[in-house]
């Protein structure tokens, strides 16, 4: 997986949360990070799904999960899910940050708003 086109390995993740959420007080159900330049995106599960998002608008064709405890990859182009190499530290949210998250900004009825 190291070599197919899509994965810099050196990309450090953009932040610690969904760019997108954090700009518009938003919030998230989990986090995916782009495994071509490291924009963090959330899920498809949550609201707005800014990873896919961020695909379609850039063509990126892989993220990894950035969640603690998950290590795979997901191809747009395919519709699978791969192993693949480590990339840039941190590979993971901080695992003091809740789910959904971030803390503070997620509705009481949440469950009612994802996909």
């Amino acid at each position: 997986m190291a070599e197919l086109e899509g994965i810099d390995v050196t990309a450090p993740p953009s932040g610690t949360g969904c760019a997108e959420c954090l700009a518009v007080d938003g919030w998230w159900v989990h986090l995916r990070r782009c495994a071509q330049c490291g924009h963090i995106g959330c899920c498809d599960t949550s609201p707005a799904q800014h990873a896919t998002a961020h695909h379609q608008a850039t063509g990126h064709p892989l993220i990894r999960s950035f969640e603690p405890g998950e290590d795979w990859f997901y191809s747009f182009e395919t519709g699978e899910a791969y192993d693949g190499p480590a990339l840039a530290p941190p590979e993971h949210r901080p695992v003091t940050q809740p789910v959904p998250g971030p803390e503070g900004r997620v509705p009481a009825d949440w469950q009612s708003h994802v996909h």
